[in-house]
């Protein structure tokens, strides 16, 4: 469907901060809408984008545009803005356009302006299919708005869409995780992204549960919803390519991948972060300040910073981990200079001992076990790479230690 994505490729996100309202576990930056006129911040991100576009020195291959939801802008608004990314754009050779959407949101007007500015993906947040889990996420939508969307995107022209799901929610059992799989599955999403209820400091079900008016779910229960998760979508014929994330064939997400293989990717709007080879770096995260910085300064960027050697290596070591076709050990030698294998010779034996990883001269990857525990792999790896760092390395959601 899609070419694939090289070591070359470059990733455009934009980052639309609104929302109908703040979900319980979401940490990104966003604000709720609430009438808020968006003219000033379409006309800052405008400027934004063609400046950072121009900045680019290599052709654009993916964009994906997050938030916040996109889609809740009226479909005038969203004609607006999809112009000026098609206008920014349009001498890359962009190959996948992805889209998030809250599900309430899509629309047949909607849909329309998405095809009509060439978005070829779109992500749907159902997160579940029963309204008490929904509840207790503080989803605005309900389950019967996600097949709604579904069936109006597809009348519109776009085939290729993700379902997020989330699993380990409070009051979440094993069979209600299994429907919502299913349930997802019987839409026929050539993708679906799988994530573990995380807790994210300041979020509001961060609060709750520090109160004790909710309580986390138990860790073999979380194990067990994963490994069902794996096995279920599996057995549908979707490949699990990333701890999270489960695609047909030739429906990976495109856009991800340049993350996970630590390509270099550009960035607009407000709190949206970016890396363009050695130097990172991220854009203010307020709105009024975002305008101010862009009409005032020509860019709203608050902080920029060059990677070592070092951070390159631990982040590449990171990012690669989440693949479960592991990590290629020549060519990290080859980004990094560093040989994996040598550099960390006593946690690849321990890790490979404890039945965790398995390692050869071309390739490190996780066992079925060690997915259930890819944070503390990686941490492992980590520490001996780079001991003062290594341990403090923010990865990924915790998996619980226990057999599978």
């Amino acid at each position: 469907m899609n070419r694939a994505i090289s070591e070359q490729s470059l990733g455009l996100y934009l980052h639309w901060p609104f929302c109908e309202s703040k979900c319980g576990y979401c940490d990104f930056y966003s604000v709720p809408l609430k009438g808020r006129d968006v003219a000033p911040l379409l006309s800052a991100f405008a400027k934004d984008l063609r400046l950072r576009v121009a900045e680019c020195n290599a052709p654009i291959d993916t964009i994906f545009w997050g938030g916040g939801t996109p889609t809740t802008l009226e479909h005038e608004n969203l004609a607006v803005a999809l112009g000026c990314i098609r206008d920014a754009v349009e001498d890359h050779p962009v190959c996948e356009f992805t889209i998030e959407a809250n599900p309430a949101t899509v629309d047949d007007a909607k849909a329309r302006v998405l095809v009509e500015h060439s978005v070829t993906r779109l992500s749907l947040g159902a997160q579940s299919f029963h309204q008490n889990e929904l509840d207790a996420l503080e989803r605005l939508h309900i389950p019967s708005d996600v097949p709604e969307a579904i069936r109006i995107i597809r009348s519109a022209g776009i085939t290729n869409y993700n379902i997020d799901l989330i699993f380990g929610v409070g009051g979440q059992t094993l069979d209600s995780w299994k429907e919502s799989l299913a349930r997802a599955v019987d839409l026929d999403p050539p993708h679906l992204a799988c994530y573990g209820l995380t807790y994210e400091h300041g979020t509001s079900l961060t609060k709750q549960l520090k109160l004790g008016t909710i309580q986390a779910c138990d860790e073999q229960l979380e194990a067990d919803m994963f490994l069902a998760c794996k096995d279920f979508l599996e057995s549908c014929g979707y490949e699990h390519y990333e701890l999270s994330n489960y695609a047909k064939p030739g429906h990976q997400c495109l856009h991800n991948l340049i993350y996970w293989r630590n390509g270099s990717y550009q960035a607009v709007g407000p709190s949206a972060a970016g890396c363009l080879r050695d130097v990172r770096f991220k854009n203010v995260c307020d709105v009024n300040e975002y305008i101010r910085s862009i009409n005032e300064h020509g860019h709203a960027i608050a902080e920029r910073e060059t990677i070592s050697n070092t951070e390159r290596a631990l982040e590449c070591l990171m990012m690669r981990m989440r693949l479960v076709d592991g990590l290629d050990l020549v060519a990290f030698q080859t980004c990094t200079g560093i040989n994996l294998a040598e550099n960390c010779r006593e946690a690849v034996v321990r890790l490979t001992q404890a039945g965790l990883i398995e390692c050869d001269h071309a390739k490190l990857c996780m066992t079925r076990r060690g997915l259930l525990m890819a944070d503390t792999v990686i941490r492992e790896l980590a520490s001996e790479l780079d001991p003062p760092s290594g341990m403090s390395l923010n990865v990924i959601t915790s998996r619980p230690s226990v057999d599978s």
